[in-house]
């Protein structure tokens, strides 16, 4: 089921990817890292006349048992660009993952290029500043970004068109972003035979996330998508982060043409009901809502996450 008329950001976001496709206008060059860590995919979207690219949901390593970060992620896709000769414009976030650290402004300070989210960020900042007990100078307002994107916002990745996608119900603030004809949806969907994100985080709706689904699947069928995350669905031996609009509309285990809203809902608020929290959502949720910065050492030189105890 496709939702008609299609609205206008989805039909522009349509025909930039159907002109991309038929050759009409350049289609971007796309090298994909993946961590085995947090099952995270990162990607290196770049145009190939200019050069120009965009490093779209980068993973700083961490890890919890010893409270250490590391750079091997972020050191594969800095030794890529460099190697390509590729001037990095943008540090794209779909959302503040819950799952594995952003290292954004450790590419900047490598690399260069705007960090940038989606605005509704301020609502993610606002609910989990309270949780953190940040202090009243805690900026609550996407200051910690360079860049706050609205839904249809557009902007260029060399000769490359780029349009912005509001996908909320994982979080409030997801995107995706649709550069050429590739599709970068962040959490809001996976693997056809994975299914789709949980939306049962301070924000997300079960009933948001379909609606946001079906703009997706409203898009060419032939157009790539590039997927966050993937967890090898059982049968499945190798991890996959990359299909296309018709292979998720034909073949989504949860959200496949022909599932309705209501029994969509239904079945994701039963699923996650019985799923963990994130290991690493406390300590990542600081991190990423502040844009992927750390936050400032205290007076004994020493940086500090905050673990509330009994609250979620």
């Amino acid at each position: 089921m496709i939702a008609t008329p299609l609205d206008p950001v989805i039909e522009r976001a349509a025909a930039q990817i159907s002109q991309s496709l038929i050759g009409a206008a350049p289609r971007a060059v796309v090298r994909s890292f993946f961590d085995a860590a947090t099952f995270t995919a990162s990607h290196v979207v770049h145009d190939p006349a200019t050069r120009i690219a965009a490093i779209i949901d980068s993973v700083l390593d961490f890890d919890p048992a010893s409270a250490r970060t590391a750079h091997h992620s972020a050191d594969a896709i800095v030794a890529y660009v460099r190697a390509e000769n590729l001037d990095i414009a943008w540090l794209l976030e779909t959302h503040a993952h819950a799952d594995h650290f952003s290292a954004a402004p450790y590419l900047q300070e490598r690399l260069g290029g705007k960090i940038a989210i989606g605005r509704a960020i301020t609502t993610v900042q606002r609910t989990f500043g309270t949780l953190f007990n940040e202090p009243d100078d805690f900026a609550r307002n996407g200051s910690q970004f360079d860049h706050l994107f609205d839904d249809g916002d557009t902007f260029m990745i060399g000769e490359v068109a780029a349009i912005v996608l509001h996908v909320p119900g994982h979080t409030p603030a997801d995107l995706a972003y649709a550069i050429g004809d590739a599709v970068f949806p962040g959490d809001t969907i996976f693997m056809p035979d994975f299914g789709t994100a949980r939306a049962d985080f301070p924000g997300g709706d079960a009933r948001q996330l379909y609606r946001s689904i079906r703009r997706l699947l409203s898009l060419p069928p032939a157009a790539r998508l590039f997927l966050c995350h993937d967890y090898k669905a059982p049968g499945r031996e190798a991890f996959v982060w990359e299909t296309t609009i018709g292979a998720e509309r034909d073949g989504n285990v949860h959200v496949h043409d022909g599932i309705g809203e209501d029994d969509f809902v239904a079945m994701r608020t039963a699923r996650d009901a019985t799923l963990d929290m994130p290991r690493l959502i406390l300590p990542a949720i600081q991190v990423n809502m502040r844009g992927g910065h750390l936050p400032e050492p205290e007076a004994n030189g020493t940086r500090y996450l905050k673990i509330p105890l009994d609250t979620v």
